[in-house]
């Protein structure tokens, strides 16, 4: 249904600024366009899991250098994995927030295909990483906060990646993540997928948007392992569990961000505004635990996943 609508409202902002080039401007088809616009927006309540992860992967959907831009200042740029490679896909550095030294970092895809393919589609390999855990050792040194956005189909599966180490970039991270003795905070805004997603969500706090999602593996993954049919995807979306809802059930993830009706891409900037506002909930929160009680937390909370879990089934 959301694939439907959104499809109408991209031919409709088309014809819009189509009318707005003209000179002589027809206003009153404007206005039944805006109107017809507002009323299909207002259709996107009460999601279907498959809806979900249709505007999780929504290309307009906030990435993390809008996030950056919107909610830090002074943002500085670090690179490479201290090995001699640079990997697009992740994006990260230090920050100021509200005037506290942090430390950001995040999936980024790109804004266009040059930008997708500059990036791996937000795949990152192991020198990605090990960029990000050389950013997290640095924070940790100076006593910096991390704040992770977690957005990305997975780590990238192919063959140059795993020969240099895929997997034990991704091992070595979940287990320095887990011992951490800064607060760190991790926010899933799109597509939260397999180890990939997981490198960078260790957090003493895990928050979601509300149309994103977060799983093992994709639906057409699951499907074509389950059915041996990719196409029946929409069918996998229900049975995986992977909206913010069903993980704020299973105490997987500690809060869900609301978004706009339609999604965060029709109104970025009140999301931005939101997140900015549970960022700072968080991390007050966190001030008042010594090192070796954020450590302790957060250990804690990934071991008990297991047994909340069990618990609500």
């Amino acid at each position: 249904m959301v694939k439907v609508i959104d499809e109408r409202i991209t031919e409709i902002d088309k014809e819009i600024q189509n009318i707005m080039s003209q000179e002589c401007k027809d206003e009153a088809k404007m206005y039944v366009l805006k109107r017809e616009r507002h009323d299909l927006i207002k259709m996107c309540k009460n999601l279907e899991p498959h809806d979900k992860v249709y505007i999780a992967r929504h290309k307009k959907r906030p990435k993390v250098t809008e996030y950056i831009d919107a909610i830090f200042e002074d943002f500085f740029e670090q690179k490479g994995d201290a090995l001699g490679k640079e990997d697009g896909s992740i994006f990260g550095g230090i920050a100021l927030y509200k005037g506290l030294p942090v430390t950001v970092l995040g999936h980024r895809k790109g804004n266009d295909l040059n930008e997708n393919i500059k990036c791996n589609f937000g795949m990152p390999g192991p020198e990605g990483y090990r960029k990000a855990l050389r950013l997290m050792k640095q924070a940790e040194k100076f006593g910096r906060p991390i704040i992770t956005f977690i957005d990305t189909p997975g780590a990238y599966p192919g063959l140059e990646a795993e020969t240099n180490g895929q997997g034990s970039a991704i091992a070595e991270n979940l287990a320095k993540m887990s011992a951490l003795k800064v607060p760190v905070i991790a926010i899933v805004t799109g597509e939260g997928s397999s180890g990939g997603a997981l490198a960078i969500g260790v957090a003493n706090s895990v928050l979601m948007l509300e149309n994103a999602i977060y799983s093992i593996l994709s639906p057409e993954g699951y499907a074509s392992i389950l059915w041996k049919d990719s196409t029946r995807s929409n069918e996998a979306c229900s049975m995986m569990k992977l909206t913010a809802q069903d993980l704020k059930e299973f105490h997987v993830i500690d809060e869900i961000i609301p978004e706009p009706v339609g999604g965060a891409h029709i109104n970025p900037k009140a999301v931005f505004k939101v997140t900015d506002r549970y960022i700072g909930r968080e991390l007050e929160k966190y001030s008042k635990m010594s090192p070796d009680d954020l450590s302790r937390h957060r250990y804690k909370k990934f071991r008990n996943i297991d047994q909340d879990f069990l618990n609500v089934l």
